[in-house]
């Protein structure tokens, strides 16, 4: 995800690269992508940056660009859907997500995108089932904060007196 003055808000690479290169490919990606009209379509084909067989499938929602680079195996359409999919649980879990939400809940973010990809391979393409397991896990969390806040409250008063 970038923003509209090309700041990077989240980036995934699932092949091993310098640091550098990664940086060199979001600004190539954002170049690319903010420079075409809306009017034409969400593809580009692979260049010399980003490699000749990675295809750009992006989507641009108010002001975060969503990018994803993909070999020639994988279906335009299909990755479109799945952009779909992780904006409507961005949306869902944040009720109607903004960009400061995802500066601030990045951890959250990190954990919706892994719900919907994981080591570059499809995992859920519903929204339904990735909210119901963010909120399963916020909840245990949730949980275990408290548990371990009422202990701490407990001995930090010591045992009772007699």
């Amino acid at each position: 995800m970038v923003n509209n003055q090309g700041q990077t808000r989240l980036a995934r690479f699932y092949d091993e690269m310098p640091f550098e290169k990664q940086q060199e490919t979001i600004k190539s990606c954002f170049t690319a992508v903010s420079k075409r009209p809306d009017s034409l379509c969400n593809f580009l084909e692979g260049n010399t940056i980003w490699g000749s067989d990675v295809r750009l499938i992006y989507r641009h929602y108010a002001t975060l660009y969503f990018i994803f680079a993909v070999d020639e195996s994988e279906s335009e359409l299909g990755i479109l859907d799945l952009i779909q999919v992780f904006v409507e649980s961005l949306d869902k879990c944040f009720s109607n997500v903004c960009e400061l939400d995802l500066i601030f809940h990045i951890d959250k973010v990190n954990h919706i995108l892994d719900e919907v990809v994981m080591a570059g391979m499809v995992l859920e393409t519903s929204w339904k089932e990735i909210l119901s397991t963010v909120t399963s896990i916020s909840a245990y969390q949730q949980a275990t904060k408290s548990l371990i806040q009422s202990k701490t409250n407990i001995s930090v008063k010591g045992p009772a007196k007699k």
